[in-house]
């Protein structure tokens, strides 16, 4: 069966440290996801800011570059609106979930789109909060325990809150 493990960073600088974190420790950029609300300055969080583009793209996700060099390579990075609630930069698995479920979110805004990725309700709507208020969530999807182990290592060594996993549904 296979499991997401969540958590809430605090801003985008833990954020991205923590994505990097979950690379080094083996997990595909493909099982990464991260979302957070489209506001201030999280732009810089999705895009290269132009004085590190040309760096990022010689030197790849090393660590030191400008924020959004390694949420840059997870798969799938773009913006969203969830209807109600307001835009959001998404990249990973779940860029592709929140595409198919946003004309389904009208009534049920961004906790209800989180309850349909397999998240418990009350991790819902506790999320939802925190999410637009400023924090990010990152989501690794895994297959075994043990990822779920090392995930929710990563997710403590780094800080951040919320710590919480689950099975994902099959639809």
């Amino acid at each position: 069966m296979n499991k997401a493990v969540f958590c809430i960073a605090q801003n985008t600088d833990q954020a991205e440290s923590i994505v990097n974190d979950l690379i080094t420790a083996g997990f595909s950029n493909n099982d990464v996801s991260v979302l957070f609300s489209d506001k201030s300055n999280t732009q810089d969080f999705a895009h290269e800011k132009h004085t590190k583009a040309p760096e990022g793209a010689a030197i790849g996700g090393s660590v030191g570059l400008g924020t959004g060099a390694v949420v840059g390579l997870l798969a799938g990075i773009g913006a969203l609106a969830i209807p109600g609630v307001g835009p959001f930069i998404a990249a990973g698995p779940i860029m592709g979930a929140l595409s198919g479920a946003a004309v389904g979110a009208a009534t049920g805004g961004l906790a209800g789109v989180l309850i349909g990725l397999g998240i418990p309700e009350y991790e819902a709507k506790r999320y939802e909060g925190k999410i637009t208020g400023g924090n990010a969530l990152i989501s690794v999807h895994t297959t075994n325990s043990e990822a779920v182990d090392l995930a929710k290592k990563v997710f403590e060594e780094a800080h951040a809150e919320d710590i919480s996993s689950t099975g994902e549904s099959s639809v």
